[in-house]
């Protein structure tokens, strides 16, 4: 599998990241399995958090064993310093690890909860200049994310950003003009960046219809994977993206990653054309 550069953390990064968010719902078995097949298959960096269900239970026997070749990635979505850190001691526990690669301010989606998570961010920080964590980033869903990690980079020194990249989110003139403005920062302060939702599809139409555990509908056929995949990972200065939460899709997020192309222009542009027929899966929650 293809690595890149995952910015000033100058880790050599799979450039597909194995989503936590898989094992939220699954059993121990499918969570060694899918957890696994992805080490095997090249997977070199692990994103995970504690509000991931069942994740960190499941997968924090199998990390100790990998722990030298793999990239340890959890987060926080609490406010007070004092939570902060001892969640992150949770998790450290969870996963059998002295120390995080990269801890993440978690589903910071838009300016007011990044003003909520001031204190979170310092606490951060100082986790990672007491070397508790090696570097310091935040994530985020939702329309907002990408203006409200633009202004996180102004405030703060941080390595890496997480935040939605797929054809649809493209579609949205609003959106790609914040989201590009963004990857044009990070690009000019060599900060990691990694993309969700990259086989996202759609909103689900009932729950009658629910085939994945992922809270929106991802792509189902392989082919349509594999396109949404290589969009993502088409996007200049995109340096990984997150496999989705679930873990039958995870094994075609896998093989597309293994056999990604970039995109040409025509296909780039016949992307966002077909996907812009689609519903948004943001806002959350609606």
């Amino acid at each position: 599998m293809e690595t890149r550069r995952l910015g000033r953390t100058e880790h050599e990064s799979s450039i597909a990241i194995l989503g936590g968010a898989a094992f939220a719902v699954c059993s121990a078995e499918e969570a060694e399995r899918g957890f696994d097949e992805a080490i095997a298959r090249g997977v070199n960096h692990l994103d995970i958090a504690p509000r991931y269900g069942a994740a960190e239970d499941l997968v924090g026997p199998l990390v100790p064993g990998v722990r030298d070749k793999l990239f340890v990635a959890c987060k926080t979505t609490r406010r007070d310093p004092s939570g902060v850190r001892a969640q992150l001691e949770e998790s450290l526990t969870k996963l059998g690890c002295d120390s995080f690669d990269l801890y993440q301010m978690h589903a910071v989606t838009d300016l007011d909860v990044l003003e909520e998570r001031t204190r979170a961010a310092e606490e951060i920080l100082k986790a990672r200049d007491e070397g508790l964590v090696r570097f310091a980033g935040i994530t985020g869903h939702n329309d907002g994310a990408p203006s409200a990690h633009l202004e996180a980079l102004k405030r703060y020194d941080l390595d890496t950003v997480m935040f939605p990249v797929n054809a649809r989110m493209w579609s949205q003139a609003d959106y790609r003009r914040d989201a590009e403005a963004l990857l044009e920062l990070c690009a000019a302060r060599d900060v990691g960046v990694m993309a969700i939702k990259a086989a996202a599809r759609k909103p689900w139409s009932s729950a009658d219809d629910r085939f994945a555990t992922t809270w929106y509908e991802p792509h189902r056929d392989t082919d349509a994977i594999a396109r949404g995949v290589s969009f993502t990972l088409s996007v200049p200065g995109v340096h990984a993206f997150c496999t989705p939460g679930d873990t039958n899709i995870l094994r075609d997020a896998l093989t597309a990653a293994e056999g990604f192309v970039p995109l040409d222009d025509a296909a780039w542009t016949s992307a966002i054309d077909e996907a812009s027929a689609l519903p948004s899966i943001f806002p959350l929650g609606a």
